[in-house]
């Protein structure tokens, strides 16, 4: 009876997107070409990496010793670290790009989209750009790859800054309705070329803490990236790569001293992910936003960085 019920409810979702879609919504991929005038304004640069064309930021000072690298999480971009960047970038050199499968980056050449692949990814960036030793700080999905870098490659990562972060197996209160709808099979077909920017409104709603916040500009953002050719593609496969928690007992071998921050209000990771977390990385430092959510950084960028700049401080 549960299978036939979500057959139903499955059939039934598509029979609303399809008639949604295609009345309002017929939104095919659009070439990377069609949206570097818009989102990739200097100081946008594109490097090759990995048979990648890599869309990144690189601000701040040079001579810097321990460049700040900032990794973004699931369906976000480079974007999202623009409040960090600016706070930063007047004494420190800050890093930060569009992650494999995701912003104007978008997707591998082999499809490759496990942690590990992200991984190399994300060092051989730094190799790129002539950096050894970093501050490595990630959000969600990118703090999975973060935590996961410090214990790969300790010798390149001095800091560690986790924003509610993912490791731990979790039960979700609230998903992301684009999530939802990119776990289904049957529906990948019809939402390639059909995406109504109310999904991505909505998704990004539930990942704010105040929605009210949420402007048509940050809607847009979301929505044209997510349109990047490829990129709708690549969600689902980099959804059914990385199962949650799949690796979560090493990160009790994280040695950096870690700043670990969370959104009160994340209804995607529970609160309880950043007490374990705390509690498995010896020494790390927990501060909980009681009001912000998922993406505390982009939220409230002032708040949640002069936390960041207290810990380089120390």
């Amino acid at each position: 009876m549960k299978g036939r019920n979500l057959a139903g409810a499955v059939i039934a979702l598509a029979a609303v997107l399809a008639g949604w879609g295609v009345a309002t919504s017929w939104a095919p991929d659009r070439p990377v070409e069609a949206l570097t005038a818009r989102w990739a304004q200097p100081p946008s640069q594109f490097v090759v990496v990995n048979g990648m064309r890599v869309h990144l930021r690189d601000e701040g000072p040079r001579d810097d010793p321990e460049p700040i690298v900032l990794l973004h999480g699931t369906s976000a971009s480079l974007h999202t670290w623009d409040g960090w960047a600016a706070a930063l970038r007047g004494r420190r050199r800050v890093i930060r790009m569009d992650m494999p499968g995701f912003g104007l980056t978008g997707p591998t050449p082999h499809g490759d989209y496990r942690i590990s692949a992200y991984v190399r990814f994300v060092t051989a960036v730094m190799d790129q750009l002539g950096v050894r030793t970093a501050v490595i700080g990630g959000n969600s999905f990118g703090g999975n790859v973060a935590w996961k870098v410090a214990v790969d490659h300790p010798d390149r990562v001095s800091l560690l800054v986790l924003v509610d972060a993912s490791g731990y197996p979790f039960n979700p209160q609230s998903i992301p309705i684009g999530f939802k709808l990119a776990h289904v099979k049957a529906l990948q077909p019809l939402m390639r070329n059909l995406l109504p920017r109310g999904i991505i409104e909505s998704s990004v709603r539930n990942v704010y803490g105040h929605p009210d916040r949420i402007t048509p500009d940050l809607v847009d953002r979301y929505y044209e990236l997510a349109l990047r050719e490829g990129n709708r593609s690549a969600l689902p496969e980099r959804l059914d790569q990385v199962p949650r928690g799949e690796l979560w007992e090493q990160i009790k071998q994280v040695r950096q001293p870690t700043l670990i921050l969370w959104g009160g209000q994340d209804h995607l990771i529970p609160r309880s992910a950043a007490q374990r977390f705390q509690e498995d990385i010896a020494g790390s430092q927990l501060t909980i936003f009681e009001d912000l959510g998922h993406v505390p950084h982009e939220e409230d960028p002032a708040r949640t960085v002069a936390v960041v700049q207290s810990f380089l401080a120390r």
